[in-house]
């Protein structure tokens, strides 16, 4: 099985893939990975879905409502930040957007008057750090290499951080079965109750929600659609009967069910 995830290599994207995959490729957006999956260029894609510090990751959101694919698994790893250059003289912090803000308040106590900058990954980061000395980047202490110091280790602001990684497949590896289900939800509707509504489906039925999030639909302002996890798999007839209802009550939009999945634990 081939699989595609952010690269370069060395991101923690890549650190999830290795758990799918033996063969991994690269790419530089969630975006691009998700197309690859649904176009049929890769059987699997791995995208950061949540993080417990940062929250949602709204890139991934989206490009799983843009495109028609399955969630087979989900991976999730611990994040273990250190900051990496080629000597304490830097200037300048690159690295992910997500992964600055994860380590802001140990940056702004140790490193108050270095700049910070955003790049498309951790790797990217490193990789920086390694061709400008003024450079130093976020990542996991083995990235450092042989031509990085590591300048410290554990520099996120909280131990538990961890992220949450989708496994992305095409239509037709969906399956029913696992202990978790994720749906997004269109409406293409809006009054008062309506939320409570699509809630009310799963709370009647005693099923947990364990994530809920709005994005914008795209085709107007305050309009909206739905993420939903669920703590069920379909297979359980109440959870099937939960959808039916959700169906129902956004016959005017569109309902996407990504599948029912297991949770896979990634502790490297």
């Amino acid at each position: 099985m081939n699989a595609v995830t952010l690269g370069p290599a060395g991101t923690y994207s890549h650190r999830a893939a290795r758990a799918v995959a033996a063969e991994v490729s690269f790419r530089e957006s969630v975006t691009a990975i998700v197309d690859a999956v649904a176009s049929g260029e890769f059987e699997r894609g791995v995208v950061p879905i949540e993080n417990s510090i940062e929250g949602s990751v709204s890139e991934s959101l989206d490009a799983l409502a843009d495109h028609d694919v399955a969630v087979t698994r989900e991976v999730v790893t611990p994040i273990r930040h250190a900051l990496l250059a080629q000597s304490s003289e830097f200037e300048l912090v690159a690295s992910h957007s997500q992964a600055l803000a994860q380590c802001r308040n140990w940056l702004e106590a140790n490193h108050p008057d270095a700049g910070l900058e955003a790049v498309a990954s951790t790797a990217r980061g490193v990789e920086r750090a390694r061709e400008d000395a003024r450079i130093a980047g976020i990542g996991h202490p083995d990235n450092a290499g042989d031509d990085l110091e590591i300048l410290a280790a554990d520099i996120q602001d909280r131990t538990s951080n961890a992220t949450r990684f989708l496994v992305v497949g095409p239509p037709s590896a969906r399956s029913d079965a696992g202990g978790k289900t994720t749906l997004i939800v269109y409406p293409n509707a809006n009054y008062p109750g309506l939320l409570l509504e699509l809630l009310e489906a799963f709370a009647d039925r005693n099923l947990n929600l364990s994530r809920i999030e709005s994005r914008p639909s795209g085709e107007r302002l305050g309009d909206y659609l739905f993420h939903f996890d669920v703590e069920a798999g379909l297979y359980e007839d109440h959870m099937a009967k939960a959808v039916e209802d959700v169906e129902a009550i956004a016959d005017n939009g569109w309902v996407r069910v990504l599948g029912s999945y297991d949770t896979q634990h990634v502790l490297e």
